[in-house]
């Protein structure tokens, strides 16, 4: 509950500010439109849910707020960002399309296939209304087990209980990339749907040997998993990635250090790109002012002592790995600044 507090706090001020203004609480100060925007993320145990608390916090500037340049918010002038719990990037971008979320966190992979009709959308209509907001850091895949498994490899999950995370998750299709590079399939094992807490709850209890897990780390529930049970990365690395790879351009290699969660040694594995997707038909206007204010250096005060992840968030890298078309408030911003010619 302490991550679940911690990401909507910002919010649940925001709300008690527009309840005072509504209820006349707020009297002699102009009441202001309120305006709500959603960010849908993954399960509370992720990296998502805590993160995207953060960004919520820095944008939203509610009613009643102070000023930024008062020392007070600076965000977008009315707003309340909510950052919603969610299966994760398979379920964030049908839910941005279909208008059950303003925004949401994707992996760049899931973005790509949503928006082309291919990969994990084959045979589905192409969702070419969706836009990027920004980049915002490379997410790492995990294959976490319990050291009393004896996995040290891929290969050793034949035939062992694994949790691929939910069908709607950006986890579960990277899943079978890899097991698939590795020879194994979904039938070679004895499979599981849980959300990472759920699984990491699992694999503590005994009743599952390993999981997989796409995000930035360190994630909540896997360092709460190695603060309570003896578990091991496994590396994910040999000559099946150099294929995965060559078919896959948004996987690139990259490493989980040592330590990245409590007395475990780090492995090398593969990462890909997380962005904050939006559709098309929001207001430019609105998508231009939630950029400025993710971009605005108060922003950086925040990301820097929120989550660890947050540091990896740079306006730098804002544009890096996007491989569908940014929204065109985010294009202007982007413009402005000298981000794109």
């Amino acid at each position: 509950m302490e991550i679940r507090r911690s990401a909507l706090s910002g919010a649940v001020r925001a709300l008690a500010i527009a309840t005072l203004l509504i209820t006349g609480a707020g009297a002699g100060q102009a009441e202001e439109e309120i305006r709500y925007f959603t960010i849908g993320t993954a399960g509370i145990g992720g990296t998502y849910f805590p993160l995207a608390g953060d960004i919520a916090n820095a944008i939203s500037n509610p009613p009643g707020s102070l000023g930024c340049e008062e020392g007070g918010s600076c965000g977008v002038p009315g707003l309340i960002a909510v950052a919603q719990s969610s299966h994760g990037s398979v379920s964030n971008v049908s839910a941005i399309i279909e208008g059950g979320l303003n925004s949401g966190f994707s992996q760049s992979d899931v973005a790509y296939w949503a928006y082309s009709g291919t990969g994990t959308f084959e045979g589905r209509e192409p969702m070419r209304d969706l836009r990027v907001i920004a980049a915002l850091y490379p997410e790492h895949v995990h294959l976490i087990a319990s050291k009393a498994s004896g996995i040290a490899s891929v290969a050793d999950l034949k035939g062992k209980r694994v949790s691929l995370d939910k069908t709607d998750s950006g986890t579960y299709p990277d899943a079978l990339l890899v097991l698939e590079a590795f020879g194994l399939s979904e039938e070679s094992l004895a499979v599981e749907h849980f959300k990472p807490e759920d699984a990491a709850a699992a694999l503590r209890e005994d009743r599952i040997d390993a999981l997989f897990f796409v995000g930035g780390y360190p994630a909540p529930a896997i360092s709460e998993l190695a603060e309570t049970t003896e578990i091991v990365l496994v590396p994910i690395n040999g000559g099946q990635v150099d294929g995965m790879l060559r078919e896959h351009s948004f996987f690139a290699r990259d490493a989980i250090p040592d330590e990245a969660y409590p007395g475990v040694a780090g492995v090398d594995t593969i990462a890909v790109g997380a962005q904050w997707l939006t559709r098309l038909e929001l207001e430019e206007d609105l998508i231009y002012q939630i950029t400025r204010a993710l971009w605005n250096p108060a922003t950086r005060k925040l990301l820097d002592v929120g989550h660890a992840k947050g540091a990896s968030v740079t306006r730098q890298t804002a544009l890096d790995g996007i491989g569908i078309p940014l929204h065109p408030g985010a294009e202007r911003f982007y413009r402005e600044a000298g981000m794109i010619r």
